[in-house]
Order: C-alpha cells, then sequence, then structure tokens
C-alpha cells in the first residue's frame, strides 16, 4: 500500500510498455577505464553480501570496491593506475571512438525498443552538463560530450524511445569521507550509505528534472532510492518530481526503485535477484550479457550469454508478461565489445524473421511451459504463439486452449502438419534458419 501521497500516480501502464518486450541499458562511464571486477557469479547466486562486495563483479562499483582494504580490485588499481584518485579515470576516458547512429543502428537491428543509458551511476558523474556538478561531468570533461543528448537524438532517429537511468540512491562523490560499502540489508538501499539530507534531495532533484526537461525521457529508470527528505508532497519533492515528469512526458513510465513505500509503473528484477518482483503486472528483468554491467576486460564468453542463452531468457520472461532489459556495456573509447555485439546480432537475425510473435504479446494462461522440450508460450488476440527449442519429431502437451491446428504455420517458414492425440500434439520441425527457438503460431 503507497502513501497517500502517491495515491494519485496509480494509472494503468502505457501499451507502448507492454508491447515493447526488449530494452537496452547503456552501462558506460569512466569506469569503463580499468574496466576491471572479479567475474564471481550472477547477482543473486551469492549469499555472502560481504564477500561479494569485496569481490564485485559489477565493473560500475570499481570506485567502491577499491576503496575495500585487501580486495582484488584495489591491489589492480595500486598496480595499472598507481592508485590514482578516481576522478582521474574521466579524463582518461576519451570515448574517441563513439558513434552514437552506430549504436542506434545495432540496437534497432537487434530489436530493441527503448534504450537506457546511464546518466549518472553511483559515481556521481554525469554524462550531461547537469546544474551542479561544475565540469565533473563528460561535457567538461573526458569525452567533452553530452552523451545523454548525442544518444537521444541518434535512437529516436533509429524509431527507438530514448530513456535514462539515474542513481539517486547512491552518489560516491557526495558520501566519499563515509566508509566504503562492504555489505548489505535486503539491498533495498536502507543498508547502503545512501546520502538522505535536504541538500542532496535538491541536487538530485534538480538533476532529474533537467533530464526531464531537455530530453524527456520514455522511461525514467531510478536505482538504489530516492533520499528521504524528500518523500512527501510540496515543493521539490519526490511527488512533485512525479507530477512534472507526467505532465512533460504524458506517455513516460517510472520504474519501482525510487522506495517501497513510493510509487512505480512497473516493478524490476536483476540478475537472479529481486525475482519476487517477476508475479504479474508490468515487469521488466534486467541483466549485463556478462556478469557485470560496465564493461568488464576480465569476462570471456564463458562468463557470458551465447545468442541461443540469450533468447531462451528473453522469450521464457516474454512468456511470463516481463520485458527484458539487456545491457550493453562499451570500452572507454565507445566500442561495442565483440561478445557483446554478436549477441545483439544475433538477436537481431532472430528477431527479423520472429518478431510477429513477440512484440505486443501477453502471456496466456492454461498453456504450461515445458523444459523438455523447451516451449513457452504467448498470445496476440486469437492467435497463440509457441516458442519451441527443438528440432525433429516434437511432441509437446497444449490443452484444448489450442482448437485449431489446420491454420498452423511456422514464422518464416511454411504451414506445418500437427497431429493431436489427447492432451499433447507432435509435429516434425524443420532446422530454423538461424540459431534459436522455433515461433509457432496457431490460429483459432
Amino acid at each position: 500500500m503507497v502513501n497517500n501521497v502517491f495515491d494519485r500516480f496509480e494509472r494503468e501502464v502505457p501499451e507502448w510498455f507492454l508491447d515493447a518486450k526488449l530494452g537496452f541499458m547503456v552501462s558506460w562511464g569512466a569506469f569503463s577505464v580499468p574496466a576491471w571486477g572479479e567475474p564471481i557469479g550472477e547477482l543473486g547466486t551469492i549469499d555472502d553480501w560481504k564477500h561479494w562486495f569485496k569481490h564485485n563483479p559489477y565493473a560500475e562499483w570499481y570506485y567502491n570496491t577499491i576503496r575495500i582494504e585487501g580486495s582484488p580490485a584495489r591491489e589492480f588499481h595500486k598496480k595499472n593506475f598507481n592508485d590514482c584518485d578516481y576522478d582521474d579515470l574521466l579524463d582518461l576516458w576519451k570515448a574517441e571512438k563513439f558513434n552514437p547512429d552506430e549504436w542506434a543502428k545495432l540496437f534497432a537491428y537487434a530489436g530493441a525498443q527503448y534504450i537506457v543509458p546511464l546518466s549518472k551511476h553511483h559515481d556521481g558523474i554525469t554524462l550531461w552538463d547537469a546544474p551542479g556538478t561544475g565540469t565533473r561531468n563528460t561535457v567538461h570533461r573526458g569525452p567533452k560530450r553530452d552523451i545523454i543528448g548525442d544518444l537521444a537524438v541518434a535512437v529516436r532517429k533509429a524509431g527507438l524511445r530514448s530513456a535514462v537511468y539515474y542513481s539517486g540512491g547512491l552518489d560516491w562523490e557526495v558520501t566519499k569521507t563515509m566508509p566504503a560499502i562492504t555489505d548489505n540489508v535486503g539491498h533495498d538501499g536502507n543498508g547502503l550509505t545512501r546520502p538522505n539530507d535536504a541538500a542532496y534531495s535538491m541536487y538530485a532533484y534538480k538533476h532529474v528534472i533537467d533530464l526531464i526537461d531537455r530530453y524527456k525521457p520514455d522511461v525514467l529508470w531510478n536505482d538504489i532510492e530516492w533520499p528521504d527528505f524528500a518523500k512527501h508532497d510540496g515543493e521539490y519533492s519526490l511527488a512533485a518530481l512525479f507530477d512534472h515528469y507526467y505532465k512533460v512526458v504524458p506517455h513516460g513510465v517510472v520504474n519501482d526503485r525510487w522506495g517501497s513505500t513510493t510509487h512505480a509503473d512497473y516493478k524490476t528484477s536483476e540478475y537472479q535477484f529481486m525475482a519476487d518482483n517477476e508475479d504479474g503486472g508490468a515487469w521488466e528483468n534486467c541483466r549485463g550479457i556478462g556478469l557485470s554491467f560496465g564493461y568488464n576486460q576480465v569476462e570471456s564468453e564463458i562468463h557470458s550469454l551465447s545468442t541461443e542463452s540469450a533468447l531462451r531468457h528473453f522469450l521464457d520472461i516474454v512468456s511470463r508478461g516481463g520485458n527484458f532489459l539487456l545491457n550493453v556495456g562499451p570500452t572507454a573509447s565507445g566500442e561495442i565489445p565483440e561478445i557483446q555485439k554478436k549477441v545483439l546480432m544475433g538477436l537481431g537475425d532472430w528477431m527479423a524473421i520472429n518478431s510477429e510473435g513477440v512484440y505486443a504479446t501477453r502471456a496466456v494462461a492454461g498453456l504450461a511451459p515445458s523444459d523438455t522440450p523447451w516451449v513457452r508460450w504467448v498470445k496476440k488476440g486469437d492467435r497463440i504463439f509457441a516458442y519451441v527449442d527443438a528440432v525433429g519429431a516434437v511432441e509437446i502437451e497444449a490443452s484444448e486452449k489450442i482448437a485449431s491446428l489446420s491454420t498452423t504455420r511456422i514464422l518464416g517458414g511454411g504451414s506445418i502438419e500437427v497431429k493431436r492425440s489427447g492432451n499433447k500434439i507432435s509435429m516434425t520441425i524443420p532446422t530454423p534458419k538461424v540459431a534459436g527457438p522455433t515461433v509457432i503460431e496457431f490460429s483459432n
């Protein structure tokens, strides 16, 4: 139950977001210069938070990890960067190969419908000329570009929706005199060292208002809470921020990471963490192609999704009514790493044939998923689609909800003969044209 202050924001989630299914987050920052983290595992699979923070696989947490005494990241930083100040990395970040139009072209081909770049991560460096940051942003230092503005123009030119990520809960520059984060309670922001005072509340408020006014983001993706001081109504409050956002971007949506007692249009999970948010309604799972969001030079293909595993993960989410926010972590120079690019191209090859059975679909009750063979189901109006990751003779359970078998077809192919025996149907599935599951359409 939300506080009364936020009751007025309860609304139907815009159809465009429910239809979109696939978005890309772009995690780029000064942390992309060292590009280093220990690939110890996925978030949600390691219960020991002290171990997680000391050996953090998230390269974008580098600023925090190098402050933990005895951490391998600290030793790496001493050896390779002479234990320099974190902000020296901003000056080393040149983004000399950054081509937003090429990025947007790749994202569009891969099938994304909305793009969520980091405007400010926990290190506090902004990727636009944010108010109150002086020269500690990418316009005045490092890349010397308005990265958020350049991306917004390119993404929209490519026909995609442009969004922004903002770390409202953590800012390590603001809290740099406080100890590094070495443990966590609940990972909802309350166990972390986050600024909650009036000064930071105003600072963050002005940032997000500026993002709204300049770029009109279709999604406002906040992270790790919002300053407690502002969780009320009135001038400069979080409620005032939501009022302004929905006035400027009526079709916009906000995620659920502003605080549990505030407002959200949709819920989020991350890797295998917060999976209880995948419980119906509007929701989104986010994760990297590897184990990190920021580019991590230590990762290899053994730490990363393949096209096939990315598609299974994506389609499982779609079948359960969610969206998939897949992260891209560019190098400091502005290139998409080959491991990541290979997956994006593979997604695009598959979507070029099968997107009709993905976009604007909804979860369907009464048709059970299966892992042997791997099958997931969705619907679009009277049409039902099965994602089947198998070839040759296949038998799957399918209730009488699948009434007609005479018009069954394979997307990107032709008709396919399907036979029913009780609650099971059987067919022979040819080898697909591209890697990934075959999509079979049943028109009832």
